[in-house]
């Protein structure tokens, strides 16, 4: 099945899928029998290749040594990555766009220029145990001393936060009626690690639990000025929503290839499983599923790169992560199903995939959230609009 896709973006997709392919398909079940770890040396070697073919960059814009590729290109470099399991796609951190627009020049040196050049790596102090990712009902705080912060809160689910270097951490600020982004390094004094929890899936990255107690940092790792309040987050979540939906086509579509390779060469009755009207359905389904989706998100990919309204972008995000995301689990959830037992196997595609997914309809805002903000934008808006 082949979109219409620009020059550019057929060419981005190439280098994407050569790499997924050659570099991290063949160690996703080693990945998976050992904890999501691989060897240094393989992990180094992938991360290496990344930063070689620009993927750390292409969010980046030119004016800091980066590719500033468009949405549509990006999406179709993270639609391939999102052919691999285990998230050994990884390995390489991605400075996006509105962190050079929220930081100043000193941070962009310090934090945001070495994570393109690999050497930093971020995570995001964000999601609390009360509100979720419900940025509204912050509890954690950040207090005005002098020219310092005091940070205080604790942090649920920091996603690669055992591989980091330092922190975006979200708070409230009493007094100043306003909510900001801070950087804070990992290893400054006040900040403990209380959880690292087990997950559904096997990631060499981990989700640990922080709580920032006096934390003191200084005003100047404050992000962007009074009043940006979390704007700079929702531009985040609206770049990750996104890709969501263009990691969960690659992954439907390897699921599909591989569950019909499998149907089309396993014989039942004398005749290939493919044969059976079942089987059909499922396939049949999952394609149909696969295509509106992905029609879908590039789609809003292209209209951000044409600059629609932010209000129309923030909704598309969340239709895109909410069809697509939920699309991509009922995927898996057939090809478990076409494979039989083999599917049960953690050395299979479809079982890693089964387990993997099902998160990409809880973080970044749960299915729930997204048809919250699509209502209200059509509410406010109307469907023209939309």
């Amino acid at each position: 099945m082949k979109i219409e896709l620009s020059d550019s973006a057929n060419h981005w997709q190439k280098i994407a899928r050569e790499y997924a392919d050659e570099y991290l398909h063949p160690h996703e079940v080693e990945a998976e029998l050992n904890d999501g770890v691989l060897p240094a040396e393989i992990t180094k070697r992938n991360k290496n290749r990344a930063i070689e073919l620009g993927f750390p960059a292409i969010d980046v814009p030119k004016a800091y040594g980066g590719l500033e590729l468009s949405l549509e290109e990006q999406v179709a470099v993270w639609e391939q990555l999102g052919r691999v399991t285990n998230a050994l796609s990884w390995c390489f951190s991605e400075p996006q766009t509105w962190m050079f627009e929220a930081c100043n020049e000193e941070q962009i040196e310090k934090y945001i220029l070495p994570m393109m050049r690999g050497e930093k790596k971020d995570c995001y102090a964000i999601t609390e145990s009360g509100p979720g990712s419900d940025i509204s009902g912050l509890e954690a705080t950040a207090t005005k001393d002098g020219d310092d912060y005091i940070l205080n809160g604790e942090k649920w689910y920091v996603t690669s936060g055992n591989l980091a270097d330092f922190f975006w951490f979200q708070a409230k600020l009493p007094g100043e009626d306003d909510k900001a982004l801070f950087l804070v390094d990992v290893g400054t004094d006040g900040i403990e690690i209380t959880d690292t929890p087990k997950f559904t899936h096997t990631f060499a990255a981990h989700h640990p639990t922080y709580r920032f107690s006096d934390v003191r940092v200084a005003a100047a790792q404050r992000v962007g000025k009074p009043g940006d309040g979390m704007s700079y987050t929702h531009s985040w979540f609206r770049h990750e929503r996104l890709m969501i939906g263009a990691r969960s086509c690659g992954a439907a579509a390897r699921l599909i290839e591989d569950a019909f390779e499998f149907a089309n060469g396993r014989t039942v009755d004398g005749l290939p499983l493919t044969e059976k009207q079942a089987i059909q359905f499922m396939l049949a389904d999952s394609v149909t599923e696969l295509y509106a989706s992905q029609l879908m998100t590039y789609d809003a990919a292209r209209a951000i790169d044409r600059g629609v309204d932010l209000k129309v972008q923030h909704s598309r995000c969340s239709m895109v992560k909410l069809y697509v995301s939920e699309m991509a689990n009922r995927v898996a959830d057939r090809a478990v199903q076409i494979f039989g037992g083999r599917g049960y196997m953690r050395e299979n595609v479809a079982e890693r995939f089964f387990r993997e997914l099902r998160v990409d309809r809880i973080w970044e805002g749960t299915s729930e959230i997204q048809r919250i903000i699509i209502a209200r934008c059509l509410i406010k808006r109307g469907l023209t609009d939309m």
